[in-house]
């Protein structure tokens, strides 16, 4: 017993001086096992996360936000493929994590078993739920499992896009006609508060994170990932000229923050429970996507046929030829039609 708790004494020790931790290193049973949980719920939660933005490519508004939402859910299947290959580095196989979450077992974030039913929905998702994303995976740039770290440093980059990206929807509708403003004002009303639960349970409720964050997997508390993201949207949501969604919502002079009111936990517990608008929706999409996709491969000609067992290889190798497709097709249109073309991107 005496050196493995030699053993994790120095191991928290490095982990203290800010050295990285790499694969073929020693680590603690218990970090490896919580790391997994983590990064294999974040890679998850890309790939869940596709799909009630994936839905509403045909119905965007015009081709330039076909284009851009395009891109965007073709990242985010980028982002899942980092992830799961971090880990892997931790011995666990990808096909046991994506059977995980395809039999309820794994979790992913609670945000996305909520419905998008208007385009304001993609600003919104974009501006908050891509925000709030940002706010919690900076920190993780800077985590201690050297993949982990490594694969974030590029998935932050693109995720500070697809929030400058979701502004500007919510821009162009606050500044648009009435109804507009107020399709934007719905988005917000919905979204708000089950943005604020993608930073998980308040810390007196997070058994967990007080060890993450002496692993130094995590670098902040939930409750002051939280603060920060509120301090920081509140100005930006006064721009626009929307009201967020909440009555207590003041600035206090003294701690130098903005309060904000109670957060509905129950809503947030039943939904990770599985109880949430659109769970089943969403992991019976997943489902059928996966067995779609296990039965197909396409060749080196672009040819669509009938393989073995695959990955989300075929997703973005779709998507990818999808976009290349849509470029296309918005260079020729500008090329002979500028005037038409203009008006409607």
């Amino acid at each position: 017993m005496a050196p493995s708790i030699d053993m994790e004494a120095r191991f928290l020790d490095y982990v203290s001086a800010e050295n990285k931790v790499e694969p073929k290193d020693w680590m603690p049973d218990a970090y490896r096992k919580t790391l997994v949980r983590q990064i294999s719920q974040h890679a998850h939660s890309e790939i869940v996360g596709m799909l009630p933005e994936a839905n509403w490519i045909t119905r965007a508004p015009s081709l330039r936000a076909k284009l851009i939402l395009l891109a965007k859910v073709q990242d985010e299947a980028g982002h899942g493929l980092y992830l799961y290959s971090s880990a892997e580095t931790l011995g666990t196989s990808r096909d046991q994590m994506i059977d995980d979450l395809h039999t309820g077992k794994a979790k992913y974030s609670s945000i996305f078993n909520y419905p998008t039913l208007t385009w304001a929905d993609m600003g919104a998702v974009g501006w908050l739920v891509d925000g709030a994303a940002i706010q919690n995976q900076v920190m993780l740039c800077r985590t201690s499992y050297g993949p982990y770290s490594r694969a974030m440093v590029r998935i932050c980059k693109e995720e500070s896009f697809h929030q400058r990206q979701g502004y500007e929807i919510m821009m162009h509708l606050a500044r648009g006609t009435k109804e507009q403003k107020a399709m934007a004002q719905d988005a917000l009303n919905r979204w708000w508060w089950p943005s604020l639960m993608m930073f998980g349970p308040s810390d007196d409720q997070s058994p967990n994170s007080a060890q993450s964050m002496a692993w130094r997997i995590k670098r902040k508390s939930n409750d002051e990932l939280r603060q920060e993201f509120v301090d920081k949207t509140v100005p930006q949501a006064e721009f626009l000229g929307l009201t967020l969604p909440d009555p207590d919502l003041k600035w206090n002079e003294e701690r130098g923050h903005y309060d904000f009111g109670p957060i509905d936990w129950a809503e947030f517990f039943a939904v990770v429970a599985g109880n949430g608008p659109c769970n089943t929706e969403r992991l019976e999409a997943r489902r059928s996507a996966h067995a779609l996709t296990a039965l197909q491969k396409i060749d080196s000609d672009g040819v669509l046929v009938f393989a073995g067992a695959t990955n989300l290889f075929i997703t973005v190798q779709t998507l990818t030829r999808i976009s290349a497709a849509f470029s296309h097709a918005h260079h020729i249109l500008r090329t002979r039609w500028p005037a038409r073309i203009t008006r409607f991107s």
